[in-house]
């Protein structure tokens, strides 16, 4: 089965800056990574970030402008640049994948709308702090 691994959190000012990345423990399709899920204490895990099987990208409103989703193909990669954090911007940062076609299909349509609870992989999550 393949594993996710998600990296690169941290601590950051407000207005600072981080890069979350994601890899997956073997060769997988280059439409596999799907998107970036935050949770923060107390409530419900939900979409910041996804990107579509043809490359199209849906932000969660309040990191529109801010965050920036990528893939790396080559690197069998997936990138959450965040920049301008705001303390609102702490949760634990997931990476979330699949190679199921309805699971593709529900992202292209609903973009980071799209359930979490319909993803088939994810990692360990990796921790953001934004201080004010």
């Amino acid at each position: 089965q393949v594993q996710l691994v998600e990296s690169g959190g941290g601590s950051a000012q407000s207005g600072g800056s981080l890069t979350l990345s994601c890899t997956a423990s073997e060769a997988t399709s280059d439409h596999y990574f799907l998107g970036w899920f935050r949770q923060a204490p107390g409530k419900e895990r939900k979409g910041v970030a996804t990107i579509a099987s043809d490359g199209s990208t849906s932000y969660a409103d309040s990191v529109k402008g801010r965050f920036t989703i990528s893939k790396d193909s080559a690197k069998n990669m997936l990138y959450l640049q965040m920049n301008n954090l705001k303390p609102e911007d702490t949760a634990m940062y997931y990476c979330a994948a699949d190679l199921n076609p309805r699971v593709h299909s529900a992202v292209q349509a609903l973009g980071v709308k799209t359930p979490s609870s319909i993803f088939g992989y994810w990692g360990q999550g990796t921790q953001v702090t934004v201080s004010s």
